[in-house]
């Protein structure tokens, strides 16, 4: 099965496919950042609990939480540099393929981190 050519390809299409990793690249260290916070709440909330008596609800989960939150961020990065390179590879034969199947994958594991992040909120009101 073959891919239709696009047409010409410009040096705009390039910079577009680097602007593309560099938002990934962006976004791995972002979720990688929020996953340390995460994980660091648990302990400030810990550490301020032993002083006063300010959280009633035992925490516990929060390293696995900023765990989780650092593997997806460097699994965003691997799939920023996979499809980095194949739209680069994609563009010099003059073909694109979509990357619908890997897109919807990582849209709903953000999904599922963000509703373990909701549920973890929810436990301490």
């Amino acid at each position: 099965m073959g891919v239709p050519s696009f047409g010409p390809v410009r040096p705009t299409d390039y910079l577009a496919n680097e602007r593309t990793f560099l938002a990934y690249v962006r976004t791995a260290l972002s979720v990688m950042a929020f996953g340390f916070v995460i994980s660091r709440f648990g302990l400030f909330l810990r550490v301020l609990s032993n002083g006063r008596e300010v959280a009633s609800v035992p925490i516990v989960g929060s390293e696995w939480l900023g765990l989780a939150f650092g593997l997806f961020g460097c699994v965003l990065a691997v799939i920023g540099v996979i499809r980095f390179v194949a739209t680069s590879r994609d563009l010099a034969r003059n073909e694109f393929h979509s990357s619908a199947r890997i897109n919807t994958i990582v849209g709903w594991a953000t999904v599922v981190l963000g509703l373990v992040v909701v549920l973890s909120l929810l436990r301490l009101v």
